[in-house]
């Protein structure tokens, strides 16, 4: 009786793993699900390079931008002056100051290497720069 139980349990253990009506056994849906896996890892290991690639590709864009806006003149109102900051991960770039007036607006482009330029930068476009950076100002 007790060979018999064991038997029948075995049996049963064995049918899970053989093919019935034409469908894939236990094994070959575990092997096409290792293969899958295997797959996966490739792609995923692919993905890695990709997007290493892309991080130092983008490492030269401009990604870090801020304008500030203010009167140049005491005589006007509106904010029509600005300074906007351009950089790239390593902080370099460069600072465009429009400073407005009654009867025309200039325009000065700096320079930006390594957060810092060549030409003094005013309070407006030090902010920018460091604004541009995630830093306080």
């Amino acid at each position: 009786m007790a060979l018999a139980l064991r038997l029948s349990k075995l049996n049963r253990g064995y049918a899970l793993l053989e093919s019935r009506d034409g469908a894939d056994t236990f094994v070959e849906v575990v092997a096409r699900n290792v293969e899958a896996m295997d797959d996966l890892r490739d792609n995923v290991g692919a993905m890695r390079s990709e997007i290493k690639r892309l991080r130092y590709e983008l490492g030269d864009a401009v990604r870090h931008v801020s304008v500030v806006r203010y009167d140049a003149f005491n005589d006007l109102a509106g904010r029509l002056s600005f300074s906007a900051a351009m950089l790239d991960d390593g902080a370099n770039g460069l600072v465009l100051t429009s400073i407005h007036a009654r009867s025309e607006t200039r325009l000065y482009i700096k320079g930006v290497r390594a957060g810092s330029s060549d030409n003094q930068l005013s309070p407006e476009e030090r902010q920018a720069v460091d604004v541009a950076l995630g830093q306080k100002s």
